[in-house]
This record gives C-alpha cells, sequence and structure tokens, in this order.
C-alpha cells in the first residue's frame, strides 16, 4: 500500500473530468453496471440533515466510496449546503489509490448523467434550455448543457433573483451566455429542456406550464419529503430514473407512486432507454421527465477517468 494517498482537490478533479467523456464513460457505465449496493442515509439530526454512504465496486478493477453530507439549512453559505468526499481503491488488492473532492465528482457527474439523458429523450431540435436553481449543481448543469449541447438560449431562474443574477455572471466569466429570468411560468412554456437542481419541498414545475415536447430532468430532490414538480406534471409525462432506488426514495415519484397517480411499472430506467431508445421518448409531443437522485455507478464512472488521468503524473 501506498504510504501517501494523494488527495485530489478540486480544481484538479475538474480537469480530469472532461464533460464529453464523462458523459461516455457514463453511458458504458449504465449499460455495464458495477456493484453497486443501495445508498445508506443516516439523519445527522432531528430537520433534513443527512449523511449518505454510496459503496460500488467494479471487481478486478476501481472500488470506491462515496460520503455525503446534506444540510439544506445551510444552502444559503458560500460552500453549500452538500459536501462530499470519495475514497477510490484498488479493487483487487484494497489499496487506496486517491482521495477525492467530492463535490467536484458529484457536480460534474450530475451533470453529465443529465446530458447523457437529456440526448436520450429530448427532441432532436430542442435548443432553449432552462435551468431551475442557482447552487453548485446548476451551475455544473449550465457547464455541461453549454459545451456538449450549444443551446442557442441557455436561462436560469431561481427563487432569489440576485442568486439566478449572480450564477449568469460566473457563466459569463467562462465565456458562457445565459440570461436571468423572473417568471418562471413563462420560461416553462418556452424551454426545450428544463433541468431542475433545488432542494424544494413543493413543487416548482407545474404540469400546467410545461409545454407538449419539452424534456424535464429534475436533479434535486433524493428524499419522499421533497418536490420539484406535481402530480400533474408527472401523471401525464413519460417517466424515466436513474435507477430503480429512486421510485422509493425520491419524493417526485414515490409520492405519485403511492397515491396512484402512476404505475412504478411504467417507469422506465435510464438503462434501458440507453439499450433501446423506443422505450423513452415516442413522438415529437410527448413530455418526457427523468429522475436523478444520483446513482454510485456515476461516482466510480467519475472515479475511473480521474484515477486514469492521475497515472501519467505518478508515473512522471
Amino acid at each position: 500500500m501506498n504510504d501517501h494517498v494523494p488527495f485530489i482537490g478540486p480544481d484538479e478533479a475538474a480537469r480530469l473530468l472532461d464533460h464529453g467523456v464523462l458523459v461516455e464513460r457514463l453511458r458504458d457505465a449504465f449499460l455495464a453496471p458495477p456493484i453497486a449496493p443501495s445508498r445508506l442515509a443516516v439523519p445527522l439530526d432531528d430537520g433534513d440533515s443527512t449523511m449518505l454512504v454510496m459503496p460500488v465496486a467494479r471487481p478486478g478493477g476501481l472500488a470506491g466510496v462515496k460520503l455525503v453530507t446534506v444540510h439544506p439549512a445551510l444552502s444559503d453559505r458560500p460552500e453549500g449546503a452538500v459536501r462530499a468526499l470519495c475514497v477510490a481503491i484498488e479493487a483487487a488488492t484494497g489499496a487506496p489509490l486517491a482521495i477525492i473532492d467530492g463535490n467536484s465528482v458529484t457536480h460534474r457527474r450530475t451533470a453529465a448523467t443529465s446530458v447523457l439523458a437529456a440526448r436520450a429523450l429530448a427532441r432532436a431540435d430542442a435548443d432553449s434550455i432552462l435551468v431551475v436553481g442557482a447552487g453548485h449543481v446548476a451551475q455544473a448543469l449550465c457547464e455541461c448543457y453549454s459545451a456538449l449541447m450549444a443551446p442557442r438560449r441557455l436561462l436560469v431562474w431561481a427563487r432569489r433573483p440576485d442568486a439566478a443574477s449572480a450564477l449568469v455572471r460566473r457563466l459569463a466569466e467562462q465565456g458562457i451566455a445565459a440570461a436571468p429570468v423572473a417568471d418562471l411560468a413563462a420560461a416553462l412554456r418556452e424551454a426545450d429542456i428544463v433541468s431542475v437542481a433545488t432542494l424544494a419541498r413543493q413543487p416548482l414545475i407545474l404540469g400546467a406550464d410545461v409545454r407538449p415536447g419539452t424534456h424535464v430532468d429534475l436533479v434535486g430532490g433524493f428524499t419522499p419529503a421533497m418536490r420539484e414538480a406535481d402530480d400533474d406534471l408527472i401523471g401525464k409525462a413519460v417517466l424515466v430514473a436513474d435507477g430503480i432506488g429512486a421510485l422509493d426514495t425520491a419524493g417526485d415519484l414515490a409520492g405519485p407512486i403511492e397515491r396512484g397517480v402512476v404505475d412504478r411499472r411504467d417507469i422506465r430506467l435510464l438503462a434501458e432507454v440507453l439499450a433501446d431508445p423506443r422505450r423513452g421518448r415516442r413522438d415529437a409531443e410527448d413530455i418526457t421527465l427523468f429522475k436523478s437522485v444520483g446513482h454510485a455507478l456515476e461516482d466510480l464512472a467519475a472515479m475511473e477517468l480521474i484515477v486514469e488521468g492521475m497515472l501519467p503524473a505518478r508515473r512522471g
């Protein structure tokens, strides 16, 4: 075992996680998944604060674990509500290979998974994207969509208009053109792709405001109490989830299933759609909805890329 296990900080992790390469690695991972047990959720207080433990392994290759803490009450702090750390391990020996800033992994792989799903589910002519939220994941979504889908319009809405404007300014510093919007309902009626990254407990995206043909991407909620879309939208959309666990843990799916709004048997998995696109969008009028709660296979795909990127430097 190495005496010194390198720490990969946020800047280096982002450099090693190229958007386009990561999307392709994620496609491969969904089609040939590693061993990824259900994540463990541990309450950290009497409120909504939670620790998530996400183990994953590809026998003979890489294994790893991600630890995530979520404190919704701290959303307004610069560091945000979510903190994470990844440990990459050589599966054959158990040797630790790297400790990695987990926030960078989470932000990049979440955005890349959303783009992977959008490529499979959105209309081919979709060119107007609305991102709902203004935190770190929302920024990663804007960056990844801009890099890989070249939208004609990129719009940002947040509960606090100043937060949306601040995100637009940060994007402009990277050469990404985006515009803040004040009227969410109006923006929804104009968007081809809607990507939502919030910790909302009441629906923000209403079915009445979403036009036919739209692709909706919900990535923020991960507990039964969180809701980003209403039952009207869930009931009329073609539903796709990143993993079977989302059907029981995500409020946007678990609640509607329990109330009979939708039958869990009608919800596809992203891997199924990637293997057979006919299981996704059927025509230009379909509203498609991808619900992501995060899957450990996404973390492993990112960790594999990072470890591979480290090798030349380690040999040098």
